[in-house]
């Protein structure tokens, strides 16, 4: 039986990604293959031979969005099946390149002049720090599910033999993310990944307590994150300054020496200090926030995350959010970020409601309302209220809302936290975390998602439409079928 269901959802992946294809120009028209959580994102050669009415007709499309790639929202755990397929499809057609691998090489020229000339040097920097921390996500989210059953199991007092286990497998990952960032910097920065890693596990050593620096010791995981890019970063650096003027005979010997070398002493005597103190102002700042203006704070993150979002911006935060989690154990941020989505889904339900005609637009509002839900919000975003354009101010309202409510709570003492990020709406719940127990937690989230779907739902009720509005967009954009009658038969003829 499970083989039976495993051959079908490959074949229905694989048929979506046949669907696909054409309707993006074909495999010649494919630069690059690569995907996020949500989407497929290509390089195409030709823009214009994309049909995009047909591309989001598809019933697992849930939306596209353009910007250095075209990029199809196929929802969490679909597009990671679905782009394997694609690639498999490209690489087969005629004149394609024979293996994923050689088609995203082909594409990244392209992909480098297109950063180039449409992106401005802060832009670069945050798709740079994203493409470092995004493919962590995964592993955060497992580890911090498994945390939250471990912590939920050792409240409970079941399983004491497993809970240790528990928590060595979810904490593992944690204690060692400074090596997985210095990895991915130096991958980023052009430089050789492992000797990022390399200069950045010293962060991470426990030798590093028995020494002084400034008259203190040091303390394992000081600087954490912020260290490890600073010290992967100098290492690119050192290696590039070697390759240069290393003799060749000497450089297999001598690079990675120095590099590590020079790299990881800065680290041990400048860099840890000061990431950690970095690090510090920045546990310190979000808990002064939440503490004394939690409210007010969450008011203005949850009504500003969407254009953040919009604007490419919200990746800035993603190392907060990592440093938060490397501190407290949760990241207070998160849950009241997460709230703009519900502020969409609130918006969105009103939408359907004061536009009865239009059902081309009420079918991608029920299409795209469970993945809302679930903390997906492109389809609604660029689906619904982005090209209504009021909508999407009072969708923001509402996630203002929804994040002041949870922000009050934090002022309150109750703070509610999140152990990984990535996920938000419904799925975050798995991975509520704070200073109270988790039914407080999760009932002081749910109430800010119900606040952020019911003031989204009011204010873009009451407020989202003119009637100019209302009368341009409450049509039916759909033609009725026509009903073809056959003929009935001639009478017949009098004689």
């Amino acid at each position: 039986m499970s083989t039976d269901r495993e051959a079908g959802t490959a074949d229905k992946n694989r048929a979506l990604a046949a669907a696909i294809l054409p309707l993006v120009g074909g495999a010649a028209n494919i630069d690059s293959v690569a995907h996020c959580m949500t989407r497929l994102r290509l390089g195409l050669r030709d823009r214009s031979l994309v049909r995009d009415e047909s591309l989001k007709a598809l019933p697992a499309v849930l939306g596209v969005v353009e910007d250095d790639t075209y990029q199809i929202v196929l929802g969490p755990g679909t597009v990671a099946r679905v782009t394997p397929e694609f690639e498999a499809l490209v690489a087969r057609a005629p004149g394609a390149a024979p293996t994923a691998e050689e088609l995203a090489g082909r594409g990244a020229a392209l992909k480098a002049a297109r950063t180039a000339r449409n992106a401005t040097p802060g832009k670069l920097l945050l798709r740079r720090l994203a493409n470092i921390f995004v493919p962590l996500i995964p592993a955060l989210i497992g580890c911090g599910i498994i945390a939250a059953l471990g912590g939920l199991l050792v409240n409970l007092g079941w399983l004491p033999g497993v809970t240790p286990a528990l928590a060595a497998v979810a904490g593992g990952f944690m204690a060692l993310i400074a090596v997985f960032v210095g990895h991915n910097t130096a991958r980023e920065f052009g430089g050789t990944p492992v000797l990022g890693g390399a200069a950045a596990s010293v962060i991470v050593f426990a030798g590093v307590a028995k020494i002084e620096v400034f008259g203190r010791p040091l303390a394992p995981g000081q600087g954490g994150v912020l260290g490890a890019l600073g010290a992967a970063v100098l290492a690119v650096y050192v290696e590039k300054w070697c390759r240069r003027w290393v003799p060749e005979s000497l450089d297999v010997l001598v690079t990675p020496t120095l590099t590590v070398l020079v790299a990881g002493l800065v680290t041990v005597f400048g860099l840890m200090t000061v990431a950690g103190g970095i690090s510090r102002a920045i546990g310190d700042a979000a808990n002064w926030l939440l503490a004394h203006a939690g409210a007010g704070a969450g008011f203005v993150l949850g009504g500003l995350f969407l254009p953040l979002v919009m604007l490419g911006l919200h990746q800035a935060l993603i190392p907060i959010h990592t440093t938060l989690i490397e501190q407290q154990g949760y990241t207070v941020l998160l849950p009241i970020l997460a709230m703009a989505g519900a502020g969409q889904v609130g918006a969105a339900m009103a939408v359907y409601l004061r536009l009865p005609r239009n059902r081309s637009l009420r079918r991608t509002i029920r299409s795209a309302l469970p993945a809302g839900f679930l903390g997906v919000g492109e389809p609604l975003i660029y689906g619904v209220s982005l090209p209504l354009g009021r909508p999407f101010v009072t969708a923001c309202v509402g996630g203002a809302f929804g994040g002041g409510f949870v922000g009050l709570f934090g002022m309150l003492g109750d703070k509610v936290g999140a152990t990984a990020i990535g996920p938000s709406g419904w799925a975050l719940f798995p991975l509520l975390a704070g200073d109270r127990g988790l039914g407080t937690t999760a009932a002081i989230y749910a109430g800010g998602l119900l606040a952020g779907y019911v003031a989204g739902f009011l204010a873009t009720y009451f407020f989202g439409f003119s009637k100019a509005m209302i009368e341009e967009y409450d049509v039916d954009t759909e033609p009725e079928p026509l009903s073809v009658t056959a003929p009935s038969d001639p009478a017949p003829a009098q004689l």
